[in-house]
C-alpha cells in the first residue's frame, strides 16, 4: 500500500473524481491556474531580494522604481489567477454536487418501499443534502487546493536550494516535528469527522420523525420525555464537534511554535552568514519570506487533507445509497398499453422479509369492469395485495397478470399509470389544491380537474376556501379535514383516468355525512373500471361482484354477498353478523 493509499481510500477517491468528467475542461483549467499560482508565488521574494541587493544598497532610484512596478504587476497577475482559481474551483464543486444531488434523488425515487421501511427518513435526507454538500469541499477546498499547495511547496523548495542550500537546510530542520504533528492531527480529526457525520444523521432522523409525529407527542403529553431524548442526541452531536475543535485548537498553536522556531534559527544562522559576507541581506530577507510562504500552505495542508477526508466520508455514505440495490427491476418491454382491466392472481406467495409470508397461495380473478371487495381482520394481507399489484414489492412465488400479461412484462410507469390508488392515509404535498390534484402534470388542464371535482362532489367546498383551487394545503394537507383530503385524493385519481381502481379503506376515516358523498363518488369512479375495494365497513361492499375473504394470508372464501351469507359459520357471515350486531347495539 502506497503513501497516498494510507492517506485516502484510492478506490473511493477515483470514483469521486469521475464525477468531474462532465466538467473536465473546468477541472483542467483550474489545475492549470494552480500551477501558475505556484510558479508566481516565489517571484515576489526574488524581486524583493534584487531590490535590496541591487538597487537600495546601490542607491539606484530609477531601478528601484522598475522593481516596484514589477512587484505591482506580479501582485495584479497573482490576484487575477487567484480569483479565477477560487471562483472556478467553487463553481466546479457546486456543479458536481448539483448533478449528484439530482442523481441521488432520482435513485431514491426508484427504490422499493422496503428500503424506506428499514431506513429513517431523516437519514435519507442527510445523505441527499448534508453529505452531498460536504462533498463540495473535495473540489472547492480539497483536491485542487492540495495540488496548488503541494506545487507551491515544491517550487519554493527548489528555488530556496538553488539560492542557498545551507539556509534551506536550516529552514527544514524543524520539518520532522511538523510532519509528526500533522500526522497525529490528521488521524485524530479523521475519527472525529466520521463521528460528526454519524451524529448529524441521528439528529436529522430524530427531528424528521418527531416533527412529523408532533400531534402524537402532544396528545400523550410526551413533550418532556422527547425533549430529554433530543437533548441527549444533541449533546452527543455537540461533543463530537467540540472534540474536533479541540484538536484544531491544539494543532495550530503547535504549528505556530514550530514555525517561530524555524524563523528564529533562520535569522540566527542567516545573520551570521550576512556578517561573514557569505550571504547578502536581500537573500536573508527573501528566505524569511520564503519560509512564511512555505509554512503557510504546510499549515493548511493538514486541514485540507482532513477536509478531503471528511468529504470522502460523506461520499462513502452517498455512494452507499446509490449502490443500494433495493430497486424494483424495470425490465418490462411493454412501454405503451391501454389496459382492459382483467386481473388474475395465481398461487401468489409474498413476504416482506423473504421469510414470514403474509400472503399464502392466493388465487383469484377479476374481470374487466367488475368490482372485487377484500375483507379480513387486521394483518390478513389485504393491503399487501395492493402493494404487489403495483409492484411496490416483488412476490416470491406465483404470478400476477393484467389482461393475461405478467405485470413484470410492463414498464413500471405503464403499469402504475393504469392503476389508480386511493389510500386510507391520504398524503398531500405542500402547495395548492390544483398542484395536489395534477401533481404538476402539465398535460392535465385546470378545466379537467374542476370537472373531476364536480363529479366527486368536492367542487363546492374547494370554492369556499380562500384562493379556491390555489389554496395552499400546507405540509401533508394539515389545513384540511380528513374527509376533504380524501375527496382531493379521489379527484387526483379521476383526472389520471386509470383503467384499474384500488380503494384501500377509503372511507374508514370519514364522518357519516362525508361518507355518503364519498360513496356517491366511488360509484361514479368504479363505473366502467375494474375495481379492488378494501373496506372494514361491509355495508359499503354488498354490491361488489365478488368478495374475497382473507385470514392470515389465505383465501378462505370468495363469492358475492348473497353467496357468502349462505355459508353456515362462514368467515364473511361471522364478520357481517358481528359488525351489524355492534351497529344495532349502538
Amino acid at each position: 500500500m502506497g503513501f497516498w493509499d494510507k492517506l485516502v481510500d484510492s478506490t473511493l477517491f477515483n470514483r469521486v473524481l469521475r464525477l468531474a468528467i462532465p466538467y473536465r475542461t473546468i477541472f483542467i483549467g483550474t489545475t492549470v491556474l494552480a500551477v501558475l499560482l505556484a510558479l508566481i508565488a516565489p517571484v515576489r521574494p526574488h524581486l524583493i531580494q534584487l531590490s535590496v541587493d541591487e538597487y537600495i544598497f546601490k542607491s539606484d532610484f530609477n531601478g528601484l522604481l522598475v522593481m516596484i512596478a514589477a512587484l505591482v504587476g506580479v501582485l495584479i497577475i497573482n490576484a487575477i489567477f487567484s480569483y479565477g482559481f477560487r471562483y472556478y474551483s467553487a463553481w466546479l464543486g457546486q456543479s458536481i454536487i448539483k448533478d449528484l444531488r439530482v442523481k441521488v434523488f432520482k435513485h431514491i425515487t426508484r427504490l422499493r418501499l422496503r428500503f424506506f421501511d428499514n431506513t429513517p427518513i431523516g437519514t435519507v435526507t442527510t445523505r441527499t443534502i448534508n453529505d452531498v454538500e460536504a462533498m463540495n469541499d473535495i473540489f472547492a477546498a480539497g483536491i485542487i487546493a492540495i495540488i496548488a499547495d503541494l506545487l507551491t511547496i515544491v517550487v519554493i523548495l527548489i528555488i530556496m536550494f538553488a539560492k542557498d542550500w545551507k539556509l534551506s537546510l536550516v529552514c527544514l530542520s524543524v520539518f520532522p516535528l511538523l510532519i509528526y504533528a500533522t500526522y497525529i492531527f490528521k488521524e485524530k480529526v479523521k475519527v472525529t469527522f466520521d463521528n460528526v457525520r454519524t451524529q448529524v444523521s441521528r439528529l436529522n432522523a430524530f427531528l424528521q420523525e418527531h416533527i412529523t409525529g408532533m400531534n402524537i407527542v402532544q396528545i400523550f403529553a410526551a413533550e418532556k420525555r422527547e425533549y430529554q431524548k433530543f437533548e441527549a442526541i444533541n449533546s452527543e452531536y455537540k461533543k463530537a464537534n467540540v472534540q474536533a475543535v479541540w484538536y484544531y485548537s491544539i494543532f495550530f498553536p503547535t504549528i505556530e511554535i514550530i514555525t517561530a522556531g524555524a524563523l528564529a534559527l533562520l535569522v540566527w544562522f542567516g545573520a551570521n552568514q550576512v556578517i561573514n559576507m557569505q550571504a547578502t541581506l536581500g537573500t536573508l530577507i527573501a528566505f524569511i519570506l520564503y519560509l512564511n510562504m512555505l509554512f503557510r500552505p504546510m499549515r493548511m495542508l493538514a486541514d485540507k487533507f482532513n477536509t478531503l477526508q471528511m468529504g470522502l466520508v460523506a461520499a462513502k455514505r452517498v455512494f452507499y445509497v446509490l449502490d443500494t440495490n433495493e430497486v424494483i427491476p424495470d425490465e418490462g418491454k411493454i412501454e405503451e398499453q391501454t389496459f382492459k382491466g382483467d386481473i388474475a392472481f395465481k398461487n401468489v406467495w409474498f413476504a416482506y422479509n423473504e421469510i414470514d409470508f403474509v400472503l399464502r397461495d392466493v388465487s383469484f380473478k377479476v374481470e374487466q369492469g367488475q368490482t372485487l371487495a377484500i375483507v379480513g381482520a387486521t394483518g390478513a394481507g389485504k393491503s399487501s395485495i395492493i402493494n404487489i399489484l403495483n409492484r411496490f414489492y416483488e412476490i416470491q412465488k406465483g404470478s400476477i397478470c393484467v389482461d393475461g400479461i405478467s405485470i413484470s412484462d410492463f414498464g413500471l410507469d405503464v403499469l402504475r399509470q393504469n392503476i389508480g390508488v386511493v389510500l386510507q392515509d391520504v398524503f398531500l404535498f405542500s402547495g395548492s389544491i390544483m398542484d395536489n390534484i395534477t401533481l404538476r402534470n402539465p398535460q392535465i388542464k385546470k378545466e379537467t380537474a374542476i370537472e373531476a371535482a364536480k363529479i366527486v362532489g368536492a367542487h363546492d367546498f374547494i370554492m369556499d376556501l380562500p384562493g379556491q383551487y390555489d389554496y395552499n394545503v400546507m405540509e401533508r394537507g394539515a389545513t384540511l379535514s380528513l374527509g376533504q383530503r380524501q375527496l382531493i385524493s379521489f379527484i387526483r385519481t379521476l383526472v389520471f383516468n386509470p383503467k384499474i381502481l384500488v380503494l384501500d379503506e377509503a372511507t374508514s376515516s370519514i364522518d357519516t355525512e362525508t361518507e355518503l358523498l364519498v360513496q356517491n363518488a366511488i360509484e361514479k369512479l368504479v363505473k366502467g373500471r375494474t375495481s379492488i375495494v378494501i373496506a372494514h365497513r361491509l355495508s359499503t361492499i354488498q354490491n361488489a361482484h365478488q368478495i374475497l375473504v382473507l385470514d392470515k394470508g389465505k383465501v378462505m372464501e370468495i363469492g358475492n354477498h348473497n353467496q357468502l351469507m349462505q355459508i353456515d359459520n362462514g368467515f364473511y357471515k361471522q364478520l357481517h353478523d358481528m359488525q351489524f350486531a355492534q351497529k344495532a347495539a349502538v
